[in-house]
């Protein structure tokens, strides 16, 4: 296959080329309440060849090897109509790298029966609880192997297992529903979710204990984030913004994201680094076969970077940092997160909590919406904060308002960084994308909490 790559590589006209193909199998399992919804196993493999000519792009996807030189003709010839400002990518010196991920038990060495044994017991146990309706159990599973090669010398292999899924449980009383959730992933390692049972039958008591949580007043308060949910702000509400290609087109974003700005304390760093190990944002090289790397986007409070593909690395005159990512073949790789996260400070939870008079303790994520710099976040658990202690359960909160002003108004920084992996990210239509963020506990002076 190295072989068939380069040579289709040779001899193409254009400024820059490269292709990708990929080979993968993956699974996917889905509940909804008693029924099993789905069970697949699918293989796949196919290709992309991109192509650059005079600053225009050319992008054709493939499914039989035996049309990858053709597609390179097809991508030249397309890039070559594509109007495009002139365009140079920062050069480097050729990559030769194979890269194989070995997680403890690999997805790709448990049969489809094991993993839907596995989740029957989880789904009964939902099921089973007190004043539960109906469950929603959502796994999936891939091991990809993907092969890259560049006219410019370059040559990756890499084989990256993923693994993700999310419990969620539905109860009722009367004309009254709540429900609760948590998600789970790790890098392709089914060990990590066969003791799950515990976790699984506290989604259901939580789901059953918020038909009986009170509802908190509307209005601004001290709020206190979990990790998991300061990590989902991190990313939606910052990360996305520091997506270079949304930075470049767009003038607004532009002038709200320039480097050098103040956006938080001394004491506020965030942070997206692909070279964290066991983490699914991880990767050693990107889709362009740039390495990945840790990025600083704040840092003492300041903005001082961004995320990059070759592209808008050389269109902003900024360095890449290999951020340029697709979810398969049938994609061009767009600049997107790996695992985004702010860095621990000192303060504990018990300090935290103890100056707050009246505020909200938020846990987990529910669902939620970004526009530029306004968000609107969902958790998935709330309780009321008195006199530095946590008291009555809630029902969920939604927090509303600017990142730009809610990141000035962090004003504590926990000592306990927690990495979450569930989910994916989308964004130009490419959704799942492996991702990971995180964060210590976080405190936010004033917020807007939307209540009755």
């Amino acid at each position: 296959m190295r072989d068939r790559l380069s040579a289709a590589l040779r001899n193409n006209g254009a400024d820059y080329v490269d292709i990708r193909f990929e080979e993968r199998t993956s699974t996917r399992i889905t509940y909804r309440g008693s029924q099993l919804e789905e069970a697949s196993l699918v293989s796949d493999r196919g290709g992309c060849v991109r192509a650059l000519v005079s600053g225009g792009w050319g992008f054709v996807s493939f499914n039989d090897v035996d049309a990858m030189a053709d597609s390179v003709r097809r991508a030249v010839d397309a890039a070559r109509y594509s109007s495009g400002q002139a365009l140079s990518l920062p050069t480097r010196a050729p990559v030769d790298a194979s890269v194989t991920s070995m997680p403890k038990k690999s997805v790709g060495h448990v049969a489809l029966s094991e993993k839907k044994r596995l989740l029957d017991e989880y789904n009964d146990i939902v099921m089973s609880s007190p004043r539960i309706l109906s469950s929603q159990i959502m796994y999936g599973d891939a091991v990809r192997t993907v092969r890259y090669a560049s006219s410019d010398g370059s040559y990756v292999e890499q084989q990256v297992p993923d693994l993700s899924v999310r419990f969620a449980a539905i109860a009722r009383n009367g004309d009254e529903v709540q429900q609760a959730g948590v998600s789970l992933g790790s890098v392709g390692d089914f060990a990590s979710i066969e003791a799950l049972h515990d976790e699984v039958r506290d989604v259901a008591r939580r789901a059953a204990a918020l038909l009986d949580a009170g509802t908190v007043k509307g209005g601004e308060y001290t709020v206190v984030l979990d990790p998991v949910l300061a990590g989902v702000f991190t990313h939606e509400a910052f990360g996305h913004l520091s997506e270079a290609d949304l930075v470049y087109h767009n003038h607004q974003l532009t002038e709200l994201m320039t480097l050098g700005r103040r956006f938080g304390g001394r004491h506020l760093h965030i942070v997206d680094d692909a070279t964290l190990p066991s983490l699914r944002g991880s990767y050693a090289y990107d889709d362009e076969g740039t390495p990945g790397q840790r990025t600083y986007l704040i840092r003492d409070g300041v903005l001082v970077g961004r995320l990059h593909s070759r592209e808008t690395a050389s269109r902003m005159t900024e360095p890449s940092s290999g951020n340029a990512r697709a979810i398969g073949y049938r994609h061009s790789p767009i600049v997107r997160m790996s695992n985004t996260y702010i860095e621990p400070g000192d303060v504990s939870l018990a300090d935290m909590l103890a100056d707050v008079e009246e505020g909200v303790y938020v846990k987990d994520w529910y669902g939620g919406q970004t526009s530029l710099e306004m968000f609107t976040f969902s958790a998935g658990e709330a309780y009321m904060i008195r006199n530095g202690r946590l008291e009555e359960m809630l029902r969920p909160v939604v927090l509303t308002g600017n990142v730009f002003t809610t990141l000035e108004r962090i004003d504590a920084v926990g000592n306990d960084l927690d990495m979450n992996q569930g989910g994916g990210c989308g964004k130009n239509g490419q959704s799942p994308l492996p991702v990971s963020n995180g964060s210590p506990h976080i405190r936010i002076s004033r917020c807007v909490v939307g209540g009755r």
